[in-house]
């Protein structure tokens, strides 16, 4: 699987192309919509699903858009319900396997920074949004954070991100795990 990242919207948010021969997924298409989709055309394939990390406008900015001219399908954890403005294709609930190509996705349930967050691991990478960053962890100030989650996120997460996975954050480089106790 080959991954792409684009640095989009007044944030700079990394938003991701998870790009396989046949398939792809966007992750956190934020901001500016006609770059996403120029990358999207010249990769030569076809978008499955648009995935959310989390409820937030710098992740979700370009969703419609993508959406309306790929016909992907939009999916956030069911934790971010009350605080979208648009309609989901599908709920995440975590846990959730996601077949892409020959690879699997799976959901992991990382509330702390939102209600919902939620980080997308691959066979050797995580997606973390921004639960994760290379020197830190998101906010919890923000309506529908907890700090107290977040703990047990960060917790959960040390199961999984073990030496050599790389991890692809919601904003700021990417990074590999080179030792995690």
């Amino acid at each position: 699987m080959r991954i792409k990242r684009l640095i989009v919207g007044n944030f700079n948010t990394n938003c991701y192309l998870l790009i396989t021969s046949k398939e792809m997924v966007v992750v956190d298409p934020g901001a500016e919509p006609e770059v996403i989709l120029s990358e999207i055309i010249k990769s030569g394939v076809k978008p499955e699903y648009i995935i959310n990390t989390h409820y937030h406008p710098d992740h979700t900015g370009a969703n419609e858009r993508i959406r309306k001219e790929t016909g992907a399908k939009i999916l956030i954890h069911e934790a971010e319900k009350e605080f979208i403005s648009f309609k989901p294709d599908k709920f995440l609930k975590g846990g959730e396997k996601i077949k892409i190509g020959n690879e699997t996705l799976e959901v992991i349930h990382t509330p702390g920074h939102s209600a919902g967050s939620v980080c997308i691991l691959g066979k050797d990478f995580i997606l973390t949004g921004d639960t994760i960053f290379k020197e830190g962890f998101g906010r919890t100030d923000i309506i529908g954070g907890s700090w107290k989650a977040l703990d047990i996120s960060l917790r959960r997460l040390k199961k999984v991100m073990k030496a050599g996975v790389r991890v692809f954050p919601g904003h700021g480089d990417p990074y590999r795990i080179r030792y995690y106790k």
